[in-house]
């Protein structure tokens, strides 16, 4: 992640919830395709990870953690 992205994400984390997720549901559409290829790819992804939850075969761990992981950073519950 550049910096100025980094930076983008840090202002737009203190939005409210509805705010961010507006904006989220904004930044996905805009990656949106028509490749009807990569839909179904993408739903016959989504199905066996469902399953792998359902089935007990994966664990998921929570955001807080996850975001530690993809970030370095640490949680921070006042942004909510």
């Amino acid at each position: 992640m550049t910096t100025n992205a980094k930076k983008l994400l840090d202002e737009e984390l203190r939005l409210p919830p509805a705010a961010r997720e507006a904006l989220a549901g904004s930044l996905f559409d805009s990656l949106e395709t028509d490749d009807l290829d990569a839909e179904a790819a993408w739903q016959v992804e989504i199905e066996r990870r469902i399953a792998e939850l359902d089935q007990g075969q994966v664990k998921p761990i929570p955001w807080a953690e996850a975001r530690h992981m993809i970030f370095g950073e640490a949680d921070d519950s006042s942004r909510d």
